[in-house]
C-alpha cells in the first residue's frame, strides 16, 4: 500500500468527531505517547526531572500504548531512517506493564544533555512531532485500522505554541538561519496549519533547574483525529475520506448496540407482561346452579380445581368435592397440573400429566365417583 504524507485537511463535524472518538474506544482505547525530549545544556534534567519523567513512564504509561522517544535540539535526530511509514521512528510496543517494558521506554530516554546539542529549533520540533502523530493516524486510515488518541510530552524550556515568526525575544536560541524566524516562509504556514488543525490540550508543569531557571515539563494530549479530504466528483456528488470510513470502523458495533437495545427492550416488553395481571373468568355448574367468579391471577400463582386450599390464593370448589388439580401460571403460559389418580377432563379429553392451555377460553369437567359432571367455563384476558 502506496501511503502519502498528510496535510492539513478540512474542519470536522460534531457528529465526525464524536464518530473518530468512538473508534478510538472501538479499538480498545489504546494510545501514542511522544516522549520529546530538549538534549540541550539549557535544560540538563535534573533529579527532580528524572523523577518525574521514570513516573510517567512507571505509572501513566498503560498497556497497548505505542511509545515514541524523540530527542532535539536545532534538528530531530533519529537513528533509523524516517519515512511516510514510521514518520517519528520505530514506536516501542508497550503491551503489558512490566519491567521488561518500562526497561525498554527507558532505555530510550536521555537522561543527560547532550554537550553536542545546542541552540533548541523549537518551532521546528513541533512541526515534525505535530505532523508525525498526523500521519501516524493517517496511515491507520489508510489500512482501515482504528485510530488512536495521542499525547506529546515536551521536556524543554522553549516556548510552546507560539505565533509565527519567532523573535530573539520569544526564544533566542532559534538558529539565525531557520526558516521559522519568518513569519511567512512555507515552514512557519505549515506549523501553524497543522496547530490550527489538530486539537491540542496543554496541560504544563514548571521545573525548577539547580540555576534557578525553570524548564517545563507539558503534556499535549490531543483527542482521536483524522484529516478530511472532500473531492469533487462527477454527477454533483464529491468523494470524502471521513465519512465512509466511520462507517467501515462502526458498522459492526452500531449492529451490536442495535441488537443489544432490541434485546433490552423485549426483555423489558416481556418482563412488564409478565407482571400484568390476568383477570380469569370462571363460571361453575355444579348440581344445575351457576356459580361465577374472577380471579386476579398474577405469575407464579395458582388457582385450586376442586376445593379450597389455603395454600393456594384462588380456588374452584364444588359439593363434595376433592382437590382434582390446580391451573398455574407460568409467565405468559397456562398448565392444567392434575393430581395423581385426578379425574379431570379439559375440552372434553382426559388430563393425566401437566398440560399447556393454548387458549383463553376452555372448560374443565371434573366428573365425580357417580359419575356427576361438574362443568368449569374459564375465560381469560391478559
Amino acid at each position: 500500500m502506496i501511503l502519502t504524507k498528510i496535510t492539513p485537511g478540512e474542519p470536522l463535524t460534531d457528529t465526525q468527531k464524536n464518530g473518530l472518538q468512538l473508534v478510538s474506544l472501538w479499538g480498545g482505547g489504546k494510545r501514542d505517547v511522544v516522549l520529546a525530549i530538549d538534549v540541550t545544556k539549557s535544560v540538563g534534567l535534573n533529579d527532580e526531572g528524572r523523577i518525574r519523567l521514570r513516573q510517567i513512564v512507571a505509572d501513566s504509561l498503560k498497556p497497548g500504548d505505542s511509545v515514541y522517544v524523540v530527542t532535539f535540539g536545532q534538528d530531530l535526530v533519529f537513528n533509523e531512517i524516517i519515512d511516510v511509514k514510521n514518520p517519528l521512528g520505530t514506536p516501542i510496543d508497550f503491551s503489558q506493564k512490566n519491567t521488561e517494558n518500562i526497561d525498554k521506554v527507558l532505555a530510550k530516554i536521555p537522561f543527560n544533555y547532550d554537550p553536542n546539542r545546542y541552540g533548541t529549533d523549537i518551532q521546528k520540533a513541533e512541526l515534525t512531532v505535530y505532523q508525525g502523530i498526523a500521519q501516524i493516524n493517517q496511515n491507520r486510515v489508510s489500512k482501515n485500522l482504528p485510530i488512536k488518541p495521542q499525547s506529546v510530552v515536551w521536556i524543554t524550556d522553549a516556548p510552546l505554541c507560539t505565533k509565527p515568526g519567532i523573535t530573539c525575544q520569544v526564544w533566542i536560541e532559534t538558529p539565525a538561519n531557520s526558516p521559522f524566524r519568518i513569519a511567512t516562509s512555507p515552514e512557519s504556514q505549515e506549523r501553524q496549519n497543522w496547530i490550527k488543525a489538530l486539537p491540542l490540550k496543554e496541560r504544563p508543569l514548571p521545573i525548577p533547574t539547580q540555576s534557578n531557571k525553570d524548564y517545563k515539563l507539558s503534556v499535549v494530549d490531543i483527542n482521536p483525529t483524522v484529516q478530511e479530504f472532500c473531492t469533487p466528483a462527477p454527477g454533483g456528488q464529491k468523494t470524502c475520506l471521513v465519512d465512509p470510513y466511520l462507517i467501515k470502523q462502526l458498522w459492526l458495533p452500531a449492529l451490536i448496540l442495535l441488537l443489544i437495545v432490541a434485546a433490552g427492550i423485549w426483555s423489558i416488553f416481556k418482563f412488564a407482561k409478565g407482571q400484568k395481571k390476568w383477570d380469569v373468568r370462571i363460571k361453575l355448574e355444579d348440581n344445575g346452579e351457576d356459580e361465577e367468579k374472577i380471579c386476579k391471577l398474577l405469575n407464579n400463582e395458582k388457582i385450586a380445581i376442586g376445593e379450597d386450599d389455603s395454600s393456594f390464593k384462588h380456588s374452584i370448589s364444588f359439593r363434595g368435592g376433592e382437590l382434582q388439580a390446580y391451573l398455574e401460571r407460568k409467565g405468559e403460559k397456562l398448565y392444567l397440573v392434575p393430581k395423581k389418580d385426578a379425574k379431570i377432563e379439559l375440552n372434553n379429553k382426559k388430563v393425566t400429566s401437566q398440560t399447556l392451555i393454548s387458549s383463553s377460553d376452555f372448560t374443565l369437567n371434573c366428573p365425580d365417583s357417580r359419575q356427576r359432571d361438574h362443568e368449569i367455563y374459564i375465560k381469560i384476558k391478559k
